[in-house]
């Protein structure tokens, strides 16, 4: 899996609606459709991308299918972001201990 497959299924408003209402407790297709302004099958269409970024999880429960948070999937993407930003701390922190260069002064 790579993060562009990630970061393009999470660049969607609606798959990010999605994944916000995940959050709260697992959900069918239907369940969904109702909190989305989007059609059922629609739903559908942005739930697979989703799978495909294993951000979600399925499980079959009679009938439909149930969709929660795939937390490895987030885990996997939130430890190459926090990769980043220990990266951007770390070069920040080395150019602020750096020793001012003294600037020559000036006669009057």
């Amino acid at each position: 899996m790579t993060y562009d497959v990630i970061f393009s299924a999470i660049g969607d408003p609606t798959r990010r609606s999605v994944l916000e209402a995940l959050r709260h407790q697992p959900m069918t297709v239907g369940m969904l459709a109702k909190q989305m302004p989007v059609s059922r099958p629609a739903v559908s269409q942005h739930l697979k991308v989703l799978r495909n970024a294993e951000l979600v999880t399925v499980t079959p429960r009679g009938t439909a299918n149930e969709y929660a948070l795939n937390k490895k999937g987030l885990e996997d993407i939130r430890g190459w972001l926090d990769g980043m930003w220990d990266d951007a701390l770390e070069a920040f922190k080395s150019h602020v201990e750096q020793k001012p260069k003294s600037k020559p002064r000036r006669k009057k």
